[in-house]
């Protein structure tokens, strides 16, 4: 009967549970108690501060969220929130990991007066290039053409033109490696 009542006495202590009942002041009790805790292991965790707060917000909604889930029977209730602190970090520093590293922009913008030798050698290669891609074979001048200017896959391509998927591929190279040569990048 006492681990009964020992239970009791730690479930009315826990604040998930009263924030899955809708209880405002447990939220705010919830961040007080735990903050300190689930910041420091976002700092030390993704090292950035900006990365770190936006995190610690994303732990603390994600309690919120799944406040019901908790059950003091199987764990204590810091433990708890440390798993999910951990979990939302791993996640975190997973999804950023995927995203490419951005670059900075070219400052050079189209169209300024200063800029205008290097539009002038892009629209001549430009129109070179449109030439070269005259000169192909139909069937290599389709393929090239659907793979520049719309996009397509070679196997979109194989699809839309009803050609095996390896003809296309060898229409494709021997085009560009045909273009090359008519361009002065290097043998026909």
């Amino acid at each position: 009967m006492k681990a009964v009542e020992g239970t009791e006495a730690l479930a009315t202590e826990c604040l998930l549970p009263r924030i899955a009942l809708g209880d405002q002041r447990a939220v705010t009790e919830c961040i007080s108690r735990y903050g300190g805790l689930v910041w420091s292991l976002a700092r030390r965790f993704l090292g950035n501060p900006a990365d770190a707060e936006d995190a610690v917000q994303d732990v603390f909604v994600d309690l919120w969220k799944n406040a019901a889930k908790f059950d003091p029977t199987k764990s204590a209730e810091p433990t708890f929130v440390t798993m999910v602190t951990r979990r939302r970090l791993i996640d975190r520093k997973r999804r950023t990991a995927r995203v490419p590293a951005s670059a900075p922009l070219d400052m050079d913008i189209p169209g300024k007066p200063d800029n205008r030798e290097r539009l002038t050698e892009i629209s001549d290669d430009a129109a070179r290039a449109a030439t070269a891609l005259g000169e192909l074979k139909d069937d290599q001048r389709r393929v090239i053409g659907m793979a520049i200017y719309q996009g397509f896959t070679h196997e979109e391509i194989a699809a839309a033109t009803g050609m095996p998927l390896g003809t296309v591929k060898t229409h494709i190279r021997r085009g560009l490696i045909r273009m090359r040569g008519l361009l002065g990048g290097g043998e026909e």
